[in-house]
C-alpha cells in the first residue's frame, strides 16, 4: 500500500523534478504488446516469455506517463501533449527508470512542459522529450492504494458463453431460498440480463425485507412462500417436477438440504444416470475452457461412476460448442501402477471409451495434471497423447482432489469459474457465498444454454 498527494499548479517549480525506477517482468511485457496489437511472438502454448523484446518504447512511456499521474504533479493532472524521441529496446528483467523534470509553465490551463526521460540499466535513453500537463490546481491525496495485480488472460471464455446465450429465452428457474442479498441479488441481475426468469422459493417476509435492505425491486418477479429452507428445497423440485420450471438455483440454503430432495428416486429429480458436478473454469493462463468434474457431489466414486460422470462431462461441453472434448483422466502419475486404484480405473475407462461405452470425447489416463493441461510437459515426458496438453476435462479420481485443485486454480491462478448438477432432469447450479457477480452470471449462462438444449431436444422427438 502507498499514499500519493499530488503537487498543485502553485506549487511546482521549474526545475522541480521525480524520479522512479522499475524491472520489467513477463507480465508488464505481454500487457504493453497486448494493449498495442503487437502479438507476435507471443506464445499461447510454450515459448520463452524471458526472450520478449518489445521494441516500440511503450515500457517506458508507460512509466514516464505513471512518474506524471502518480507522482509529479500527482493526482488530478492530465497528459495533454507529448513530443517524444524512441531508440533502443524493452525485456523482459530490465530495469527502466524514468525522470521528468519541470522545464516551463503556462498560466493559461495550468499547463506545464516536463522534460522526459527513460533509461535502461546501461544507460541507453529509451524515451526523450516533452510532455505537456494539465497540472491540478487543488490538493489531491489518496491513502492505501494498492498498485493492482494484474492477471492476462490467454482467452475470455465467459464471455463466450454469454455471447452464446444471446437469442435464447430465458429459462423458468426455481431460485431455492433466496435469504441472503447476494443469493437474491444474483438471479435478478440475470433476470434483467435476459438469461432466467426467476421464481422465489422461501419465506416471503424473509425475502422482501432481503429485498428491501438491498434496494431490490420484486414487483416483476413470483415468490412462491414456503416456511423454511428444507421446505423450499422440496417445493422447488416439486415445481420442477410439474414442468412449471426449467432450472434450480440455490441460494442461502445448505447444498445438503438441496440435493437431500433432488437425489430421491421417487420424489426427487434422479434420471438414470449418476448425479454429479461439473466446475466450468476460465483460467487465465489456459487458452481453452476448461472442465473438472467431480469436485463437488461424489466423494470416492467407484469406476461404474466415474462413467457416468465422464459421460456427463463430455455432454456438456456439446452443449458449450466443444464438438469433441479431449478427456484427461486425471492421477499423480501417467503409467498405470495396480497400488493407485486410480489408474485402473483411468485404463478401464479409457478402454470402456474404445468399446462404445462411453461416447462424444477424446479419452486418455492416467495423466497427471502437468501433462494434462501443458504440451511442454508432456512432450518433456515423452507422452505421446491426443489429449495430453490439450485437455477440455479434467476427471478427477475423488472429490477431495478436485476440490482442492478447482480452489488453487481459483485462488492462485485467477480462475474464474461457473458450475453446474448433471445426470437430473433439469439443470441445477450450486452457488457459493465466495461468488462474485460475474460467477454467478456465468453459472446462470451455464445453466440457460443446458435448459434450451434439453427442450429444443425434447421438441425434437416429438
Amino acid at each position: 500500500m502507498r499514499d500519493f498527494t499530488n503537487k498543485t499548479f502553485e506549487e511546482i517549480a521549474v526545475g522541480a523534478t521525480a524520479t522512479v525506477a522499475r524491472t520489467l517482468t513477463a507480465t508488464d511485457v505481454e500487457a504493453l504488446a497486448l494493449a498495442a496489437g503487437d502479438v507476435e511472438g507471443f506464445h499461447l502454448e510454450g515459448g520463452r516469455a524471458d526472450d520478449r523484446v518489445y521494441a516500440q518504447g511503450a515500457a517506458a512511456i508507460a512509466i514516464v506517463a505513471g512518474l506524471l499521474n502518480r507522482r509529479l504533479p500527482g493526482p488530478g493532472s492530465a497528459i495533454v501533449a507529448s513530443n517524444f524521441r524512441y531508440d533502443g529496446a524493452c525485456r523482459i528483467g530490465d530495469t527502466l527508470t524514468a525522470t521528468v523534470t519541470a522545464k516551463a509553465k503556462h498560466k493559461q490551463g495550468y499547463r506545464i512542459d516536463f522534460d522526459c526521460r527513460c533509461t535502461n540499466q546501461n544507460g541507453d535513453v529509451l524515451v526523450d522529450g516533452i510532455a505537456t500537463v494539465a497540472a491540478p490546481t487543488t490538493r489531491i491525496a489518496y491513502a492505501d492504494v494498492a498498485t493492482p495485480e494484474m492477471i492476462l488472460r490467454r482467452n475470455d471464455a465467459f464471455t463466450q458463453l454469454f455471447k452464446r446465450c444471446e437469442g435464447l429465452p430465458p429459462v423458468t428457474c426455481a431460485i431455492v431460498h433466496p435469504c441472503d442479498r447476494d443469493s437474491l441479488a444474483g438471479p435478478i441481475e440475470a433476470a434483467k440480463r435476459g438469461l432466467i426468469v426467476p421464481v422465489l422459493v422461501g419465506p416471503e417476509a424473509k425475502i422482501r425485507a432481503v429485498a428491501r435492505a438491498a434496494g431490490i425491486e420484486l414487483s416483476a418477479y413470483q415468490i412462491v412462500t414456503v416456511e423454511h429452507s428444507h421446505a423450499a428445497a422440496e417445493k422447488a423440485v416439486e415445481l420442477a417436477r410439474a414442468g412449471h420450471v426449467d432450472a434450480l438455483m440455490k441460494g442461502s440454503l445448505h447444498t445438503d438440504e438441496l440435493m437431500a430432495a433432488v437425489v430421491p428416486a421417487a420424489t426427487g429429480l434422479r434420471t438414470a444416470r449418476r448425479i454429479s458436478h461439473v466446475f466450468v473454469l476460465d483460467v487465465p493462463a489456459y487458452p481453452r475452457l476448461l472442465l473438472v468434474t467431480d469436485a463437488a457431489i461424489n466423494i470416492f466414486p467407484a469406476l461404474e461412476d466415474k462413467v457416468d460422470i465422464c459421460q456427463n462431462a463430455i455432454d456438456l461441453a456439446h452443449v458449450l460448442g466443444i464438438a469433441k472434448p479431449k478427456v484427461a483422466i486425471l492421477s499423480a502419475v501417467e503409467m498405470v501402477n495396480p497400488k493407485i486404484p486410480g489408474t485402473l480405473d483411468a485404463a478401464a475407462l479409457c478402454k470402456m471409451a474404445d468399446r462404445g461405452q462411453i461416447t462424444g470425447g477424446v479419452l486418455d489416463g492416467p495423466l497427471a495434471f502437468d501433462n494434462a493441461i501443458s504440451v511442454e510437459a508432456a512432450r518433456a515426458k515423452k507422452i505421446d497423447s491426443p489429449v495430453a496438453g490439450l485437455a477440455d476435462i479434467l476427471l478427477v479420481p475423488d472429490l477431495e482432489a478436485g476440490n482442492m485443485m478447482v480452489k488453487q486454480l481459483q485462488y492462485l491462478a485467477g480462475a474464474e469459474s461457473a458450475g453446474i448438477v448433471c445426470g437430473t432432469r433439469v439443470p441445477i447450479v450450486l452457488t457459493s457465498r465466495a461468488d462474485n457477480v460475474r460467477a454467478r452470471l456465468a453459472s446462470t449462462a451455464v445453466l440457460a444454454l443446458v435448459a434450451n438444449d434439453r427442450k429444443g431436444r425434447l421438441l425434437g422427438s416429438t
